[in-house]
């Protein structure tokens, strides 16, 4: 009986496998990518702090709008990642870290087939320059929140390989299992004072040198999980949870426990990177634009016009991913 119990669970989680593991989730999570946004507010210095405070929320809710947009917006999804090693094993000497020199040698169809994350991290950053410039806060926020997302992106050791989700190496899963469930289940340990925003001289090294250094930590990513899969029980790998109407197979808190012991608090370290890299980003982007008091403009309210355009994106993604539960594409 218990041979057969056992036979039964262990079919269970292999179905469940390639239902709700078949692609890799969103990057970081939702929960991830807004608590990025939410503490990089408080690395600003308090002639930004003020106004950023006020927004807070917006800055939090809408640190997920690149994540609904790739259902709406043609290119999107090439934003958000960087297949580095599709360039071979020096392709950081040998990939053009300037946009225009590496499309004369790749052409644009192929950079965006591999991702273009460190290139569009430096546009966003010229896009946010120009909304401090015009003070306007419709830009502001908007690019803020997005600049964010972007660089929080690229502190995800998956978003730099063709194996970004373990396919090439029979670990399916293993994108949304490292930057969000281990996030969702270990966030409220991390230490979030990651002390105050700088000034960035380069963006544009600055870009590339977080590819560089996720990029790094790819082979311990993957082999600590190879490594641990070969002594833990399957049957205490994955666990059953309900969320909202739905039952949904996702790793185990043992299981993720043991993996975050193993990799030393990999996730952890990212995110506060991430976090305080974003609120130099946003500081690095006020200060190129002359430092304008964001104060005057902090009681101008979000215009309908962008409220338009954001809930349009919001409805694509509620409509994608109806589709994607009826057909158990997640």
């Amino acid at each position: 009986m218990k041979l057969l119990f056992k036979i039964i669970l262990i079919t269970t989680i292999c179905l469940g496998i390639f239902f709700y593991e078949s692609k890799p989730a969103a990057s970081w999570g939702f929960f991830g990518h807004k608590q990025i946004n939410r503490m990089a507010v408080f690395t600003l210095p308090s002639e930004m702090m003020g106004f950023y405070k006020k927004h807070i929320d917006y800055i939090t809710e809408h640190a997920v709008d690149p994540d609904k947009r790739r259902y709406a917006v043609e290119d999107e999804a090439a934003r958000h990642y960087i297949d580095i090693d599709h360039y071979g094993v020096h392709a950081f000497d040998s990939v053009p870290k300037f946009w225009k020199t590496a499309v004369a040698k790749y052409t644009e169809d192929t950079l965006k087939a591999y991702g273009i994350n460190p290139w569009h991290v430096e546009k966003m950053m010229f896009r946010l320059t120009e909304a401090f410039k015009k003070e306007n806060i419709d830009l502001i926020l908007h690019y803020s929140a997005d600049l964010g997302h972007y660089i929080a992106d690229g502190h995800v050791p998956l978003h730099t390989t063709e194996n970004y989700n373990g396919q090439m190496t029979n670990q399916k899963g293993i994108h949304g299992f490292w930057e969000s469930r281990i996030p969702e289940l270990k966030a409220d340990s991390y230490d979030y004072f990651v002390g105050q925003a700088h000034y960035i001289d380069k963006p544009n090294d600055m870009a590339w040198k977080t590819i560089k250094e996720s990029n790094a930590a790819v082979d311990s990513v993957l082999g600590f999980e190879r490594d641990l899969n070969t002594k833990f029980p399957i049957d205490r790998k994955y666990a059953f949870e309900t969320r909202g109407a739905m039952t949904m197979k996702t790793y185990s808190q043992e299981y993720t426990e043991a993996y975050d012991e193993m990799i030393k608090g990999q996730v952890e370290r990212r995110m506060r990177l991430a976090i305080v890299t974003v609120g130099s980003a946003w500081y690095t982007c006020w200060v190129n634009a002359g430092k304008p008091n964001l104060d005057k403009i902090g009681d101008k309210t979000v215009s309908d016009s962008i409220q338009k355009v954001l809930k349009k994106e919001e409805e694509q993604y509620l409509l994608h991913k109806e589709k994607s539960i009826k057909g158990h594409d997640d």
